[in-house]
């Protein structure tokens, strides 16, 4: 007889240690869980998966018009304006919006499963910034193609922006599971955390060069996490350039941080969140 692992809430549990033994233990069912989520979403609509691509695409068209049609504005650098703009709306606002909103939401969306199935809670939360990660590769896909047609072309080093979408899944998984354990005490928490990333990503220059801003103000966005995260990006997939050394510090450190803060928090509220559920 093969033995079957099985999952016991009330175990002790290791900080960290345990969290991610589950993850792996169960990365068969993540990935279940997964494709679950995009066929879900998308379940009724004609258009189906191809709104992932959609959305970004038609609030892009909607700043571009704003911005360069009525304001004049452009982007930084020589690039097209659309494709500074995508590059934006495309990693900040899709993807870390929606990972962490989802991730944060994910036990209390998934408590009929959690009640009635033994699976390990932070596997919603990596599956909602697996999901995020998902929708990123289809519109990164959308990008390359807007890159050809304008003539920009694609970069060799395209070949490595597979360093911030990972460095950005740490920290939509940590992030997701720090409000995830918050959200099961608080509800309201989602609502408020939906407020703050709102306020993080407009000061970061995902749609405005950030040479417009003052000076002294420059340094509030600077500071911001996701700024490192854009700039890194932004030179891989489109200018073909290597950021300055502290974006790939701070961007490296404060994924992992994020990441093993959220992790442990999660492993530390389970319990207590299991019964709550």
């Amino acid at each position: 007889m093969t033995a079957t692992a099985t999952y016991d809430s009330a175990a002790p549990r290791r900080p960290i240690v345990d969290p991610f033994v589950n993850i792996w233990t169960n990365r068969s069912l993540i990935g279940l869980l997964v494709a679950r989520d995009l066929t879900l979403r998308y379940k009724r609509s004609v258009l189906g998966i191809w709104w992932t691509v959609l959305n970004p695409l038609l609030t892009t068209l909607v700043y571009w018009f704003v911005f360069s049609a009525i304001f004049h504005r452009e982007g930084s650098g020589d690039a097209p304006f659309i494709v500074y703009l995508l590059s934006g709306t495309l990693l900040i606002s899709s993807f870390f919006s929606q990972g962490s909103t989802a991730g944060g939401s994910s036990l209390i969306g998934s408590r009929g499963v959690l009640s009635r199935v033994r699976i390990p809670g932070e596997s919603f939360a990596v599956t909602a910034a697996l999901a995020a990660g998902v929708n990123f590769l289809i519109g990164l896909v959308m990008l390359a193609l807007i890159q050809l047609v304008t003539g920009w072309g694609i970069p060799w080093t395209v070949i490595l922006v597979p360093i911030p979408a990972l460095a950005m899944l740490f920290l939509v998984t940590g992030f997701g599971m720090l409000i995830a354990s918050a959200a099961i005490h608080f509800y309201d928490v989602l609502d408020l955390v939906r407020v703050i990333l709102q306020m993080a990503i407009w000061l970061v220059p995902t749609f405005y060069p950030i040479d417009i801003v003052p000076d002294n103000l420059q340094v509030l966005i600077r500071i911001n996490p996701l700024y490192s995260y854009l700039v890194v990006f932004r030179g891989f997939m489109y200018e073909g350039t290597f950021a300055p050394t502290w974006n790939f510090v701070y961007m490296g450190v404060s994924a992992v941080v994020v990441l093993l803060i959220g992790v442990w928090v999660f492993s530390r509220s389970w319990r207590t969140a299991a019964v709550r559920l």
